[in-house]
């Protein structure tokens, strides 16, 4: 059976927020929506399902993230994930330069966590939160070729 992955799906506290963060970094916005109702509801698995939703793309047009804005039930407040936890981990993006990302980043008020690493030479590399607290790692390919 042939399988791909189509989205990464990420709860958020503020929507617009996150678009543009992500749309700042390059994705762009494929839709927009508020979905509600018994399809919902089953899909979901939460009986009042209301949500705000938007769906962005990576500009090579192979990754995706949905991002979900509760309007009911009540979005419940977690702790951001720690690096080290079971469960949802990061969306890690290659970048082709990482102190541009970096940049863009703090635009938003988001920094790395503990600076920027380099792996043996091969990569820039960093995790930073981004909004609503989602874990968001950066790599750059030492090695790749800049045309």
């Amino acid at each position: 059976m042939p399988i791909r992955i189509d989205n990464v799906g990420i709860a958020v506290d503020d929507i617009e927020a996150a678009i543009s963060f992500f749309t700042d970094l390059g994705l762009t916005v494929l839709g927009r929506d508020t979905v509600s109702g018994e399809w919902a509801d089953q899909a979901v698995g939460l009986d009042g399902n209301h949500a705000k939703i938007a769906v962005l793309q990576t500009p090579d047009g192979h990754g995706r993230l949905e991002f979900f804005e509760y309007i009911h039930p009540d979005a419940i407040e977690t702790h951001p994930t720690m690096p080290n936890e079971i469960g949802m981990h990061r969306v890690a993006f290659a970048v082709d330069d990482i102190d541009e990302a970096l940049a863009i980043a703090a635009t938003h008020g988001c920094y790395p966590l503990r600076g920027v690493a380099t792996y043996e030479d091969v990569y820039k590399l960093t995790y930073l939160r981004g909004p609503s607290g989602i874990l968001v790692m950066f790599a750059q390919n030492l090695t790749a070729q800049t045309t």
